[in-house]
């Protein structure tokens, strides 16, 4: 017979975990790529567990919409208003990036970031982050075509060349998909591998990166092929833009002769050494020009040339301007 004592009561059912909930602060001309990737993982957990795990708002300087790198208008949630301790904003970045860290934008990150609020950026918000001076003395990553200014502007960071970066309650992906990973390292760590699993799977994300994995392809994926003493040598121009080193030595170095070396750019890479060397000085150039505030001649001496008016006239040649016209404009528009 069943029991029918109205003292006696069925236990309760276990609490349902607080939502955690992420702020993503859209800047203008953020890109879309990385802040869907990583607002998507969380969308999917919720719906996988069926649970509310996850929350999220959308906000921004203006509080009415913002404009990303593709003219797509989202509409935002609201201002920069206050947040919980427990909360993380992730700042969502794009290009014309030194636009966009601005006196409001900065004031509120300082603020959160006081109240303990855990703060992290997509793509290249880790530039706004670096200025307000919320990754001092931390590790961090940005997208890798600005790296070379980010590590001009900002020694005191320590710039890791990864996917992603977690030091402490700072949060850093390079862009694109990485922000996939680090958001699928965010759901691991709270709800454990398995869920991060199917949340993957439900993304078509097949291979889950970590956190030493490198951003870029390797050099024989870029340049489609496989013939290692040409990657080597490649390798070694791309770490040696400012003391370049002579084709006839790098030749000796990969045990080719000049004249190997010669044919095997000219066969991979329609360019001779000297020219593609030439071309990979130029372009960290124009990052530097474009993403910094060093002087011209700091950036001919930093990318290997050793007069002004060496760099102006390669410079030129290339891409049909001064690097001087540069100057010409705001700081940091081309990012």
């Amino acid at each position: 017979m069943p029991d029918t004592d109205p003292a006696i009561t069925p236990p309760p059912a276990p609490a349902q975990p607080r939502a955690r909930r992420y702020y993503f602060l859209l800047v203008e001309r953020f890109t879309m790529m990385s802040f869907a990737a990583a607002v998507e993982p969380l969308r999917l957990a919720n719906r996988i567990s069926g649970q509310n795990l996850y929350e999220w708002r959308v906000v921004g300087e203006g509080g009415d919409f913002a404009i990303c790198s593709n003219g797509t208008r989202v509409m935002l949630d609201g201002g920069l208003s206050d947040t919980r301790r427990e909360d993380t904003i992730l700042v969502c970045g794009g290009i014309d990036i030194g636009r966009a860290a601005t006196r409001p934008v900065l004031g509120w990150l300082r603020r959160e970031a006081r109240r303990g609020a855990r703060m992290g950026a997509l793509c290249t918000g880790a530039w706004v982050l670096a200025e307000a001076g919320l990754l001092d003395g931390r590790r961090a990553t940005i997208h890798w075509e600005n790296q070379d200014g980010f590590a001009e502007e900002f020694p005191d960071v320590s710039l890791i060349r990864t996917v992603f970066v977690e030091d402490g309650s700072r949060l850093t992906a390079a862009g694109g998909t990485a922000a996939i990973d680090l958001m699928l390292r965010q759901i691991a760590r709270d709800h454990g591998n398995e869920l991060a699993g199917r949340v993957a799977d439900q993304l078509i994300h097949t291979s889950i990166r970590s956190e030493g994995d490198h951003q870029r392809l390797s050099i024989p994926t870029r340049i489609g092929a496989r013939h290692p003493r040409l990657a080597q040598v490649l390798a070694r121009m791309e770490a040696n833009i400012e003391d370049p080193i002579s084709p006839a030595r790098l030749a000796l170095d990969a045990d080719m002769s000049p004249r190997q070396l010669e044919r095997l750019f000219a066969r991979y890479l329609g360019r001779s050494p000297k020219r593609y060397y030439m071309d990979i000085r130029l372009e960290r150039a124009r990052n530097l020009l474009t993403q910094t505030e060093l002087s011209v001649i700091e950036v001919a001496l930093a990318c290997g040339f050793a007069s002004v008016g060496h760099f102006s006239k390669c410079y030129r040649a290339s891409f049909g301007s001064s690097p001087y016209r540069l100057r010409d404009t705001p700081a940091l528009n081309a990012i």
